[in-house]
């Protein structure tokens, strides 16, 4: 079996970027890719005798529509959360989606909140199968954390700074915590667009000092970090454009190292998190609720130890990445025997979208 994941469209001359870029911002229509950039993923993929084609995030599924009525093999969407609203609410935007929903043969979501946000944009419930996201077992390890000399509690943010991570509930949370544990610190790992605003925020906060901006870590640095740190937050909220999580890869990585995690009522989270079994959950925005707990589990650092482990063992036995990945095999081989099938018992254009 040979598979092709396509994420990001070819490279385009100067003038086709220009065009296409004219072609959104006047039109207001999602960019799609240009014959000569069809001709050539097509060339690709029968020189390397291609069996399915499997294309990462909804946006991209969009930008190889024109690709779609060409193909003469399956094709699969994943859709990961944004890329089911953002950039999709013209109507426009919103046709070219239904598009992508009828002409793939299947669509994966990697969470129930992803699913139900796709089938709320038209699409059929029946074409879509939860794909989790897969944490490595053996990169990932579980270690208990002990309760740090003279209250020196480490937590621990990691993400892209941007809106929907809710950073500034973090550092608002953090303030109060401050005012009672004095030797803590806050570590926020990862960069974006809003690194300088919420830095600023920091400051406005009195507690520039006792937080670190670290920026964009390589997995073996991030890892470090987890297992130096005692609580892990995540407290995603809603956008008003729409945007959201699916679930988030650094709650996963965190849960499996075996940090309590406090985090949001939010899209895919409470998959992965069950209140009081696994971590915590408290509601969108509410830096008090984090607050309280992050002071509970420092009272209480029995509690923390004990969901720690339970959260490592919920990773292990439902975000597996071999489990996962033996799932998306069978994904892959159903699929092209359907597909395989479909051609055999009908005429030769039957199969194209």
């Amino acid at each position: 079996m040979a598979c092709l994941s396509a994420s990001d469209r070819a490279e385009t001359g100067k003038n086709s970027c220009v065009r296409v870029q004219a072609r959104k911002l006047i039109l207001q229509s999602p960019q799609l890719a240009l014959p000569s950039e069809c001709s050539a993923l097509s060339k690709l993929i029968r020189a390397n005798n291609i069996s399915l084609l499997h294309i990462y995030f909804g946006n991209n599924g969009v930008f190889w529509l024109p690709l779609f009525r060409k193909r003469t093999i399956p094709i699969i969407v994943s859709f990961h959360g944004a890329d089911v609203a953002v950039g999709f609410n013209t109507p426009s935007g919103q046709r070219r989606l239904k598009q992508v929903f009828e002409a793939a043969d299947l669509l994966l979501a990697r969470s129930h909140s992803i699913r139900k946000s796709i089938i709320a944009a038209g699409c059929s419930p029946d074409k879509i199968r939860i794909q989790r996201t897969g944490v490595p077992g053996s990169d990932f390890e579980y270690r208990p954390r002990n309760f740090p000399d003279d209250g020196r509690f480490q937590f621990l943010q990691a993400c892209r700074l941007i809106e929907k991570k809710g950073v500034e509930v973090t550092l608002e949370a953090y303030a109060r915590f401050l005012e009672r544990w004095p030797n803590s610190r806050l570590v926020i790992a990862g960069d974006g667009p809003l690194r300088k605003r919420l830095e600023q925020f920091a400051q406005q906060l009195g507690i520039g000092g006792k937080v670190a901006f670290i920026g964009f870590l390589t997995k073996e640095q991030l890892l470090e970090v987890y297992y130096e740190s005692h609580v892990f937050i995540h407290p995603s909220e809603t956008t008003s454009d729409g945007d959201n999580e699916g679930i988030p890869n650094s709650l996963l990585e965190a849960m499996a190292t075996g940090l309590c995690s406090i985090a949001t009522r939010h899209g895919g989270i409470p998959e992965a998190i069950e209140h009081l079994q696994n971590g915590v959950l408290v509601e969108e925005r509410d830096f008090e609720g984090v607050y309280y707990w992050m002071h509970r589990l420092a009272e209480e650092w029995s509690l923390a130890a004990e969901l720690g482990q339970h959260a490592a063992e919920t990773i292990g036995r439902e975000f597996n990445s071999k489990t996962q990945i033996e799932k998306l095999e069978s994904v892959y081989l159903k699929t092209i025997e359907r597909a395989h099938t479909a051609k055999t018992d009908s005429p030769p254009s039957a199969y194209r979208s």
